[in-house]
């Protein structure tokens, strides 16, 4: 190891600098959330624009995230994390000073460009930077971080939203990304993969399978599910989709090698966390609007009453990880799962136009203590089901699985919402949200069902043992 990487590499730094990295490419998936409401009534759109505002992040950060983790294994982890974070820093002003929707939209897709290659180099650069018998409690502190994400951001979108404006929600990354700018080009190793080209054609394939089918879902409700555009968009999604498993299945280089799907505990995490996001992400879509429009909170008030929701994450995710390290992952993620099932469906019951908070508050407590969890166990057992020299496209395809059930998870609760109720009235928002959520904690606990499915620690750890070394060469070239 060179005295230049020696000096720049350390734990301590990198633990920081992802973690808000991560912080920030976390906050930005629900931070729009209680800003809906101000961002419809000051740029307008209909229900598709505003799936359109959140989804647009989402999708992008999906789609190219596996290929953000290859051009990082490729040309270099810190050069590529760099990119992402002055993209991802470029395109937030650039939302915060957005004319109009469709040019919101549009810098929310660059947002989630540079979030691609950022976010899943954070686990990459941190896994290379921290020893092994220190990685459960420091994917604790990664996972507690973004689960403070989870939870400030619609508190924070609400608070700036009720107090200044919406534009501030994305003005927010601007000093934070700044300030770690020269700090990752400073005290960052530089690490690489495997250096295999790189995989165009599967990102083509994916990236339009899932926009077409994404597209379709929002599309949906307010053109009709028979019109042309919707059907192309499906039916072409899905085709694309197959092209991209046969083409991965074939190809000498695939962006996401299938066999790493053979691994019990790969497919499982990643079924998993799939379909967690899908009924997450629709159920916060919904309910944060449904505390504003039909409750009457303000944009403040929504988002501290979310609170039990998704602060859990903040405090029980580093405790969450510990245990992992002593019983395994497998029990805490599918504990968690069912627990977030649990609350979603106890909140479809006592859902009502004038429901009191009170009545609330056991499905919001119960729905986060599942949800934070999930978030740090969830991280290990992905690094852990793989070798050393695929973590990089471990994390990405991880992540973008994540994202793209937060994306479905919008347009398929919102295409149940739009079918069954709207925003006439608080009673009619109610009959369109009861079975979207309902849909939702059905979809968690069928993820509960698939984390069982991982193998038991003892197992994946005879498989796993011999890897750390390489990680930590790798680290030092």
């Amino acid at each position: 190891m060179s005295q230049q990487t020696a000096r720049r590499g350390g734990a301590a730094w990198a633990l920081v600098i992802t973690s808000v990295a991560g912080f920030m490419a976390a906050l930005d998936n629900l931070v729009v959330t209680t800003a809906l409401p101000s961002i419809r009534e000051d740029l307008g759109g209909g229900l598709h624009d505003l799936e359109w505002t959140v989804s647009a992040y989402t999708l992008t950060f999906a789609v190219l995230l596996m290929f953000g983790a290859a051009l990082g294994d490729r040309f270099g982890r810190r050069r590529l994390f760099i990119a992402g974070l002055a993209v991802f820093t470029g395109a937030s002003a650039a939302a915060a000073m957005a004319p109009g929707i469709d040019s919101l939209i549009a810098a929310r897709a660059v947002q989630g460009a540079g979030a691609a290659v950022m976010m899943p180099l954070t686990l990459t650069l941190l896994t290379a930077a921290v020893p092994v018998a220190k990685r459960g409690m420091a994917y604790g502190i990664w996972g507690a971080v973004n689960g403070l994400a989870v939870a400030s951001g619609p508190l924070v979108g609400g608070t700036l939203t009720e107090h200044i404006s919406w534009q501030w929600i994305f003005w927010l990354n601007v000093p934070l990304g700044l300030a770690l700018l020269p700090l990752a080009r400073l005290r960052l190793a530089e690490s690489h993969g495997t250096g295999a080209p790189l995989d165009v054609p599967g990102t083509l394939l994916a990236s339009g399978g899932l926009f077409g089918i994404v597209y379709g879902l929002v599309r949906g409700p307010a053109d009709g599910w028979t019109s042309a555009l919707v059907l192309t968009g499906l039916f072409a999604g899905g085709a694309l989709l197959v092209g991209f498993i046969l083409y991965s299945t074939r190809a000498k280089n695939p962006m996401l090698p299938m066999r790493l799907f053979r691994s019990r505990a790969f497919s499982g995490i990643n079924a998993a966390s799939l379909l967690m996001f899908l009924g997450m992400f629709g159920s916060i879509f919904l309910l944060s609007q449904y505390m504003q429009g039909v409750l009457g909170y303000s944009p403040t008030e929504a988002g501290l009453r979310m609170l039990p929701w998704t602060g859990m994450p903040m405090l029980v995710a580093p405790i969450a990880g510990i245990l992992a390290d002593r019983i395994g992952g497998r029990p805490v993620v599918a504990a968690g799962l069912f627990l977030q099932a649990l609350g979603l469906g106890y909140m479809a019951v006592v859902a009502t136009a004038d429901a009191s908070y009170v009545s609330q508050l056991p499905a919001l407590i119960v729905s986060g203590v599942g949800m934070a969890l999930f978030f740090a166990p969830a991280s290990h057992l992905v690094m852990s089901s793989v070798r050393p020299s695929e973590q990089g496209i471990a994390s990405g395809a991880n992540n973008a699985l994540r994202e793209v059930g937060g994306a479905l998870g919008i347009a398929v609760m919102g295409s149940i919402f739009a079918a069954q109720g709207g925003y006439e009235t608080g009673q009619t928002f109610v009959d369109g949200m009861r079975p979207a959520l309902v849909t939702g904690s059905a979809v968690v606990a069928l993820a509960g069902v698939a984390a069982l499915l991982i193998p038991t620690r003892r197992r994946t750890e005879r498989q796993d043992e011999p890897e750390p070394a390489p990680v930590l060469e790798t680290a030092a070239h």
